[in-house]
């Protein structure tokens, strides 16, 4: 049993005589606090989320769903860091009912999504080379068409390499 860093993932498996193993994606939830220490902790991404803060970005678009907090959203949370691993997520609050959201990665790509507190629509603000915010609405798009994402229940081959594929219906992933 194990589980995979930045995600709520765990899987069990049985080893297999070439030193891999072969299991699933428990429907269970666990998260542990990713280990750091030195240059790297707190986040390196500070200079961005500068940028990220109050940025125009490369592009200002809409969103049809309400600002998330990721990490209460395991499922979520989960596909998209399979998805776009390396992503530092932010959350913002205000007493109105405000929600802000920034999604932040180590390619200087950076979303802030911002839903005001009388439900009127989110706006998104977004730069760098991917697009993070349009990776978590693909995906919550997915989520509400199918009723379920694919993670939890996938089967898991993993090789005597620690490479782990999952797999469930016709939806894949390499870690």
């Amino acid at each position: 049993m194990t589980t995979i860093a930045s995600t709520g993932i765990v899987i069990t498996a049985d080893k297999t005589a070439d030193g891999g193993a072969v299991g699933r994606v428990e429907w269970e939830r666990a998260s542990f606090m990713t280990t750091r220490t030195g240059e790297d902790y707190p986040p390196s991404l500070g200079d961005l989320f500068a940028l990220a803060r109050d940025g125009d970005g490369d592009s200002v678009t809409s969103s049809p769903y309400p600002v998330l907090d990721v990490h209460q959203a395991w499922e979520v949370w989960s596909m998209l860091t399979i998805t776009v691993p390396g992503i530092e997520h932010r959350m913002g609050y205000r007493d109105d009912g405000t929600r802000t959201a920034w999604m932040l990665h180590p390619d200087g790509s950076w979303s802030r999504a911002h839903s005001p507190g009388d439900g009127g629509g989110t706006t998104v603000h977004q730069s760098g080379p991917r697009r993070l915010w349009d990776e978590l609405d693909a995906i919550r798009a997915r989520w509400l068409r199918e009723g379920e994402l694919p993670v939890y229940g996938a089967r898991v081959t993993i090789d005597p390499d620690g490479t782990a594929r999952l797999s469930r219906g016709g939806w894949t992933a390499t870690l």
